[in-house]
């Protein structure tokens, strides 16, 4: 029998450590959070916990995800050489693998209050179910924007022991900016979606798929921008919002053509779109 040590590069390809673009979009919400709820000090300890857990949560995300799809993938050009789907690893081990790590990363709130272990059990629901939303859901990237930043709420209930109504805005704003760039994603396998008959908001928009984007990215920072005028945050963050706003345009350039590639790269830069934000966050709650 092959030992799991000689099977941990697979189980890294499976919840993609060798693609951590997913684990950023989780995160820079989550680090957004935690700097307005700690008025710029989080403490290291609540810092270390949540990174860690949206590490572990993004990869268990990911071998459940493979787990629901595995059929659907062989069928699609850019998953059909994915582990699980090519047979070099069962299905009985990616539910293994994302077990463990959900229990992991639970582990890691025991030392938090109360309120955050209760939203951590939403997160884990919302995380495991997520998959099966293209199934029936005519836009699944709003389910996956509550998934992606749920660490929002969990952050501000971790420092502040509550969940203002400024932390539930921020949410939403991630579930707008969760269809932004999810549907530049789900462009590149629109063609093989609609072949197998899944729901993806690239297959719902249609031809206005540039023009929901657009529209999604600008709710997004109408969103962050009256955030900002409840939490009274100062200049630096609106300029950490401009720029977003033209990384966002950036993006509408790239996929206006619906090219496979340019729709691509313009999801992996929505890294550059949280790392704007957050900075933004970062600047202004330094000058307090």
């Amino acid at each position: 029998m092959t030992s799991v040590a000689a099977r941990l590069p697979l189980y890294v390809r499976l919840v993609r450590l060798d693609k951590p673009i997913g684990i950023l979009l989780l995160l820079w919400p989550t680090l957004w959070a935690l700097w307005l709820a700690a008025d710029g000090a989080p403490p290291l300890h609540i810092l270390v916990i949540f990174t860690l857990g949206t590490a572990l949560m993004r990869s268990a995300g990911c071998a459940i995800n493979d787990y629901f799809d595995r059929d659907f993938d062989l069928h699609v050009e850019r998953t059909h050489d994915r582990v699980l789907t090519s047979g070099l690893i069962s299905g009985k081990e990616a539910l293994a693998v994302a077990g463990v790590l959900a229990f992991v990363s639970f582990l890691l709130v025991i030392p938090l209050n109360g309120l955050t272990w209760a939203l951590a059990c939403v997160a884990l629901v919302v995380a495991f179910t997520y998959p099966l939303m293209k199934r029936f859901f005519a836009i699944p990237q709003a389910y996956l924007g509550i998934a992606f930043g749920f660490g929002i709420p969990m952050g501000f209930a971790a420092i502040q022991g509550t969940v203002p109504a400024a932390a539930w805005l921020m949410l939403l704003a991630n579930v707008f900016w969760a269809v932004a760039y999810d549907t530049e994603y789900a462009m590149v396998d629109r063609d093989d979606d609609l072949k197998l008959g899944l729901k993806t908001s690239a297959v719902t928009f249609g031809r206005w798929d540039v023009v929901a984007v657009g529209i999604c990215y600008a709710v997004t920072l109408v969103l962050l921008a009256v955030v900002g005028g409840m939490l009274h945050l100062a200049w630096p963050y609106y300029a950490g919002l401009l720029a977003a706003a033209g990384i966002a345009v950036r993006h509408l350039v790239w996929i206006r053509h619906r090219e496979r590639g340019p729709c691509f790269r313009a999801f992996l830069n929505n890294t550059w779109f949280g790392f704007a934000v957050f900075a933004g966050v970062l600047a202004a709650t330094l000058m307090r």
